[in-house]
């Protein structure tokens, strides 16, 4: 779209009036009041910029994580130094502003300094205008009324019949109104022309102000466009220089692997790998019937006496010690003493370990039979349940402690640490 131009749309018909000129004026002042605007808008943002970084670099230095390990401590540490520069870039972006706000003051005083040359200038070439109109319209009231007097009196000379002597003060007259009226048409040419020759001067003043001031108003719209362009390319490069910062704060995310994490703290404070042994019950009487023996008889909590010398019942079977030998299904048990060599190191210390006293038509019990100490109720389906005494065929020891036995028909696992050898 073509411009329009200012020297050819702020004139006026009447020769005094000033209009375009005022709103020249005018528009370079509300120009000059924008830059004022925009300043004010910049030290504002510059001022939360600057205030925003500083809360963010007090947040990152101020942040825990300190007993955090392994990989979500890496992680959790380079979010803080993130967070540390993204503070860092606002703090400079806030200095950047502020570097804006000084091109846009210096830009406005150099403006104000050429607005108020030419300021000067037109209004004393509008001063000598008004001053030398006014003059040259009072000279032509007093020409005209001056030629109206002669033409008057000359009128006045032509028709009265009067003596010689009354005759010629008449002529006279009407010369001497002549005279004057000559010297104010010579008065109010000499003005007019005067007049004239100021007004050509100041036309091309007020043409040359017009190019002048729609060219400061031209670099004035073009600098502060070019300023707020750049403002938003900056805070563009600003979020992208968050969105990198986070994309590195997840890179690292990646590999944050929890089985590390919760390897790295079993392997650094692993305090050992089997749980403690039962508190087990020690016979005061077997230890005094079997002194012959390399280690003390064992019971279970409960301490219930099941030694066939005390005359007790058994309490693990339920079964008296006097039953008979031949019956298979119903053994006597009789307590025996165990030499701690015949248990593996490490494992739990058993509970009364019982030894089967079979008579000649019994049976003899193999090596992978075992009896049960503790009551254990399934709670998977792959699960057996066994009552204290049972006495069970182990099929596979697993190495998480379940070992796979069969009882009765039935294959279940049960925990392997419930089981004695027998």
């Amino acid at each position: 779209m073509a411009p329009l131009l200012f020297k050819d749309a702020f004139w006026g018909t009447d020769f005094t009036c000033h209009a375009g000129y005022e709103a020249m004026v005018q528009r370079l002042r509300e120009g000059r009041q924008m830059c004022k605007d925009v300043e004010e808008l910049f030290k504002m943002r510059a001022a939360a910029e600057e205030k925003y970084g500083k809360e963010l670099v007090t947040i990152a230095r101020k942040a825990g994580g300190h007993t955090e390990i392994c990989t979500l401590k890496a992680s959790f540490e380079h979010l803080k130094t993130q967070i540390e520069n993204i503070g860092n870039f606002h703090i400079q972006l806030s200095d950047i502003l502020k570097e804006e706000v000084k091109k846009i003051e210096t830009f406005r005083d150099r403006q104000k300094e050429q607005r108020k040359k030419f300021e000067g200038i037109m209004e004393k070439d509008q001063k000598k205008k008004v001053s030398l109109f006014r003059k040259t319209m009072e000279s032509k009231k007093n020409y005209e009324s001056r030629c109206s007097e002669a033409d008057e009196a000359e009128q006045v000379a032509v028709k009265t019949n009067v003596t010689a002597k009354h005759s010629e003060k008449v002529r006279h007259r009407a010369k001497q109104c002549r005279q004057a009226a000559s010297q104010a048409e010579k008065l109010y040419f000499t003005n007019v022309v005067q007049l004239e020759s100021l007004r050509q001067n100041w036309e091309g003043t007020h043409r040359s102000m017009c190019e002048v001031f729609q060219q400061l108003e031209a670099d004035r719209i073009s600098m502060l466009r070019c300023t707020l362009w750049d403002h938003c390319n900056h805070f563009s490069a600003q979020c992208v220089k968050d969105d990198e910062s986070h994309e590195e704060v997840r890179k690292v995310l990646e590999h944050c692997d929890i089985a590390t994490d919760i390897n790295y703290f079993v392997e650094m404070k692993r305090t050992g790998s089997s749980p403690p042994a039962p508190i087990v019950f020690e016979n005061y009487y077997q230890m005094e019937t079997s002194g012959d023996s390399s280690g003390p008889s064992h019971f279970t909590e409960g301490g219930e006496d099941i030694m066939g010398s005390i005359g007790g019942s058994n309490p693990l079977l339920g079964n008296s010690v006097g039953i008979d030998n031949a019956t298979p299904h119903n053994p006597r048990w009789t307590m025996l003493s165990i030499d701690d060599s015949e248990f593996p190191d490490g494992a739990y210390a058993p509970l009364p370990c019982l030894h089967q006293v079979a008579s000649q038509s019994s049976v003899l019990v193999d090596d992978d039979s075992y009896i049960v100490l503790y009551d254990f109720t399934a709670q998977e389906e792959d699960d057996l349940t066994v009552s204290r005494g049972d006495v069970v065929k182990v099929l596979e020891r697993g190495e998480d402690g379940w070992w796979t036995v069969g009882k009765d028909g039935l294959v279940g696992s049960v925990p392997g640490n419930y089981l004695g050898k027998i």
